[in-house]
This record gives structure tokens, sequence and C-alpha cells, in this order.
């Protein structure tokens, strides 16, 4: 039987998520996958979806509401792939008691503010430019695998040689048993 592999989109979910459907199809095949939109999760409705009022609406309540339908949804113990809000709901999820193997998470938001970790392998990934990353003293603090990859900022999950390099990782670690990254080099 395939692992089970929890995906969570970015704050924009299928509005703007077409890359999302790159890492489904080099996952698929390994992984037994359930898919959630974190903008469908967050249950926000906006009249004009502007980056500003999607932003406003998530920290005014949108990622509570994420969280406790995530909370309310999964009971079984999995792996969990992550981009940008998506990482942050599922680490506060982990903190409250979701069943976890492990997370990887690309771009979170807001991490370097956390002072408790999930008990579980926790990769996360983040561009050079991405602002409020966490810094290297805050990941050995909290015992987490972090890379920073250079020359990338924030929405750094949906560029093909990322979503490569992230596949391959999540591939390696189920081959290995061990779902942690590998300083691997970005495909070409």
């Amino acid at each position: 039987m395939a692992e089970r592999l929890v995906v969570l989109s970015d704050m924009w979910g299928a509005k703007k998520g077409l890359w999302i459907t790159s890492y489904l199809g080099y996952l698929q095949q390994y992984f037994d996958i359930v898919f959630y939109d974190s903008l469908q999760l967050s249950d926000i409705k906006l009249s004009d979806y502007t980056p500003e009022n999607v932003c406003e609406a998530f920290s005014k309540g949108g990622m509570n509401t994420a969280l406790a339908q995530l909370l309310t949804k999964e009971r079984e113990e999995s792996h969990y792939l992550t981009f940008c809000a998506g990482g942050s709901i599922a680490w506060n999820a982990a903190l409250r008691g979701l069943p976890m193997k492990s997370l990887t998470a690309v771009s979170p938001l807001n991490l370097h503010l956390q002072t408790e970790k999930p008990e579980c392998k926790v990769n996360l990934l983040f561009g050079e430019y991405h602002k409020d990353k966490p810094t290297t003293k805050w990941a050995s603090e909290m015992d987490v695998n972090m890379e920073i990859v250079p020359k990338f900022g924030r929405e750094l999950y949906s560029d093909d040689k990322i979503i490569q390099k992230v596949s391959l990782n999540l591939l390696q670690g189920l081959l290995k048993n061990t779902l942690s990254f590998k300083k691997l080099p970005l495909v070409s």
C-alpha cells in the first residue's frame, strides 16, 4: 500500500495553482495523495481577491478556520507536502495534535515566530529573497532541516526546477524511508 501524502496549497489554492498539477503528476504514482485547497479550507469569501485582501483575510480568521477544518478532516497519520500558507496551517495543526509522519513545507509563512515544532521530521525550503524566513540559528534550535535556495523568492514552489527538486526529495525519502531534504542540485 502506498504511503499517504496530504498536500496543502498556498493561500491562492486552485485560483492560481496550476503549478500544483506538476507536483501531483510527479508524485501520484508513488503516494496515495489527498489534496486540500487552503483558500477553500479557510472559507474566505471576498469580492476582490487581491494579494493584500487575501493576506488580510487569512490573518483575520481564515488561517484559524483552515486549521480547524484540517484538524476535523484529517485523522490518519500521513506525510505532508505544503506550500506557503499551507505550511503554516499544517505546522500549527501538528502542534494541536494532527497525526503527522513528516512535514515538507516550501516557503511557509511566519515560521520564524514559532517556538515549538511538530513531533515529526520537518523539512523546510525557502528562497533566498523570502522576507521573514527563519534564520539558520532558529532552524538549528528547532531541530529542523532547512535549505535556502539562492536567487529565489517566496513563490519558488511554482518554478519547474523547484518542483522537480522537491518531488525528487520526497521520492528519495520514500525509498529510503526517511523523508528529509538532501542538498540536491537544481535540475537544469
